[in-house]
Order: C-alpha cells, then sequence, then structure tokens
C-alpha cells in the first residue's frame, strides 16, 4: 500500500494555497518558506515599492538561482564528462542554462503560468521565463538548501528535460554566431572583462561585450570564455537574433 504524501499544516492556513500546489506539481515537494516562491514568479513590473524607494521584485532571486543553477550544471557535467576538456564543458554547460532553453523548460514545466506581471508588457520582456525559472531555483536553495536544490535540479529537472547527446551535436557557438553578425552589419564590436568575483576555484569574471560602441550584454562564468559565451548570447537575444544569424 502507497502512502500518500500529507499537506504541511501551513498548507491549509495559507492564503497561498495554488503556490504550494504549484510547487508540489513541478518539483514534487511542498515550499517551507511559501514568501520566497511568491516573491519568485513577482516580475519587477509588478515590483512592491517599500516606504525607502527600494521596489521588491524578483531580480535579487534572479541573480542567485542563475548562480546556483550553474554550479549544478557545471558539477554534473564535469561527473558525468571526466575526459571532456574545459571547453566542452563550458560550451555544454551554456547549452543548458541558455535563456532560450531556459524560456522553454518555463514554458514546460508551467512555471510562466505563475509569473505575476503587467499584462500588456508581456511581450517586451523577452526573457520573463527564464528569469522566473533563475528566481524559483534562488528560492529552492534559500527555502531548502544546496543539496536539496542539487538533487531536484539533477532529477527531475536535467534528467527529465534534457537529451545530452543531442544537446552537444548542437551549434550554439553563440560568440562565433555574434561575431558573424556583428562583421555582416559592419558594427564593431569588442568583449570587455568589466570584473573578477573571488579569488581561487571560486573565481568568477564579468564581461560586457559592446556593439557598435553600445553595450549589448553582460555575462558571468568561472572562466573568460564561458563568460564570453553568457554575453554573447544575451546579445543575441537583445538584437532579436536566434538560429542562425541574421538581421
Amino acid at each position: 500500500m502507497v502512502a500518500l504524501k500529507l499537506k504541511p499544516l501551513r498548507f491549509y492556513l495559507s492564503g497561498e494555497k495554488h503556490f504550494f500546489e504549484a510547487i508540489r506539481n513541478i518539483f514534487g515537494f511542498y515550499p517551507g518558506n511559501i514568501s520566497l516562491y511568491k516573491l519568485a514568479f513577482t516580475h519587477k513590473s509588478q515590483a512592491e515599492e517599500l516606504h525607502n524607494g527600494i521596489r521588491i521584485s524578483n531580480e535579487r532571486l534572479e541573480f542567485l538561482g542563475d548562480t546556483v543553477l550553474s554550479t549544478v550544471v557545471a558539477d554534473y557535467l564535469f561527473r558525468m564528462f571526466p575526459f571532456k576538456d574545459e571547453g566542452f564543458l563550458t560550451e555544454t554547460r551554456s547549452k543548458i542554462v541558455s535563456r532560450t532553453q531556459l524560456n522553454k523548460l518555463s514554458l514546460k514545466l508551467g512555471v510562466d503560468q505563475l509569473i505575476i506581471h503587467t499584462q500588456d508588457k508581456n511581450n517586451v520582456y523577452k526573457s520573463i521565463k527564464g528569469d522566473a525559472f533563475e528566481a524559483l531555483i534562488g528560492a529552492i536553495y534559500l527555502d531548502k538548501g544546496y543539496d536539496f536544490t542539487r538533487k531536484i535540479l539533477i532529477n527531475r529537472v536535467i534528467k527529465n528535460n534534457f537529451d545530452l547527446n543531442e544537446l552537444i551535436n548542437t551549434d550554439l557557438n553563440f560568440k562565433s554566431r555574434l561575431i558573424e553578425w556583428a562583421q555582416k552589419e559592419k558594427m564593431p564590436m569588442e568583449f570587455v572583462v568589466v570584473k573578477e568575483v573571488g579569488a581561487g576555484y571560486q573565481k568568477q569574471y564579468i564581461v560586457n561585450v559592446m556593439v557598435n560602441n553600445e553595450l549589448a550584454g553582460t555575462g558571468r562564468d568561472y572562466s573568460i570564455k564561458g563568460a564570453e559565451q553568457n554575453a554573447s548570447m544575451k546579445a543575441l537575444e537583445f538584437f532579436g537574433i536566434n538560429g542562425n544569424t541574421k538581421s
């Protein structure tokens, strides 16, 4: 006889029962601090303004979730491919955590249905779905800790939603694509390392990509090459370029 998973008492006392059920349906567990998850779904267009002028949205959780997701994926790939070099690992990770992939993942899992945002601006925010997914990962991390979040990401997200063999054979070299497009459009571009965060094995690089002397994207990674790839990905999204290079 299979034991039923009982709903926690806080479920019945909360006015956010739909969030409890939604997280349970997507990830298989009931949240502890439901306010974290509600914040994860609050887009900046619906940010609550405090008395001191600070606006509360999911942007800080998105930053945290991006880092946690990148770390978990890097660790997973490192163990899965013990004989592959840094370049292979960096590019494969970029394919998994790309904004395009996270937007698709958000739609597939139903995360997009929970986002609180200004309806008439929905089409303006091209990365809103992927941003919310990263913010959700940040919420899980704060609520449940790293080990729990790692297991959720690997067992319920990566293994269930990504075919690594197919991904590896897919060409998603964002930097090369951006360079090709910029050359075609006769726009000068350059990558600039603007900051180094942390030290030793925890050091990360923040890179800006400047196109036509304007900031087009910012990337962050444990290697300069990875940060350039991430910045290029953001720039391609900024210019509305997907698939093959085109204007």
